[in-house]
C-alpha cells in the first residue's frame, strides 16, 4: 500500500511540476506586446527612411530609383515578420496572429510587385499595386485592435 502511495505521489508532484511549467510558459496580450512593439518601431523607423521621397521619385519619373527603394522596403518588413512570428504567442491570439502575419506577408509582397512594376517601367501597374496597400493594412491593423499597438499598426498611406 505503501507503495501505491509513493507512486501516485510522485505521479501527482510529477503532473503538478508539468502543469505549473505550462502556465509559467503562457504569454499575455500585454507581454506579446511589449516585445512586439520594438520589433515594430525598428522596422517602421527603416521603412520611413528607406521610402522617403518615394512618392516624388514615383511622379518625376525616377523609376528605378523608387523601385530599388520598395525593394528594399519589401526585405525589412519580411524580416520584421519572421521576428514576430519567432515570439511566444498568446495561446488564444494564436489565430489571430496568423491571420495579422498573412497580412504582413502580403504587404512586404506588395512592396516586392510594386518595385518590380517600378524597375519595368510600369507606373499604372506600380500604382494598382499601390491601391492595394491601405485595404490590406486596414485588414491586418483590425486584426490585432485588442493588442493596442502603436507601431506594428500599418500605415501605408506614408509611402504610396
Amino acid at each position: 500500500m505503501k507503495r501505491i502511495v509513493a507512486i501516485f505521489s510522485a505521479s501527482l508532484i510529477v503532473a503538478m511540476v508539468v502543469a505549473a511549467g505550462a502556465f509559467a510558459a503562457e504569454v499575455t496580450r500585454e507581454e506579446y506586446k511589449d516585445a512586439a512593439e520594438p520589433i515594430c518601431q525598428s522596422s517602421a523607423k527603416a521603412n520611413e527612411q528607406i521610402l522617403s521621397g518615394v512618392r516624388k521619385e514615383v511622379k518625376q519619373g525616377k523609376l528605378n530609383s523608387a523601385a530599388g527603394k520598395f525593394s528594399k522596403a519589401s526585405k525589412e518588413q519580411s524580416k520584421a515578420l519572421k521576428q514576430l512570428e519567432a515570439l511566444p504567442q498568446p495561446t488564444a491570439d494564436e489565430a489571430r496572429l496568423t491571420k495579422w502575419f498573412s497580412y504582413l506577408k502580403l504587404e512586404a509582397d506588395l512592396f516586392e510587385q510594386a518595385g518590380r512594376k517600378l524597375k519595368a517601367g510600369d507606373k499604372p501597374g506600380a500604382e494598382h499595386v499601390f491601391a492595394k496597400l491601405t485595404p490590406n493594412a486596414n485588414k491586418a491593423n483590425n486584426q490585432v485592435l485588442p493588442f493596442g499597438f502603436r507601431y506594428c499598426r500599418l500605415e501605408p498611406q506614408k509611402f504610396s
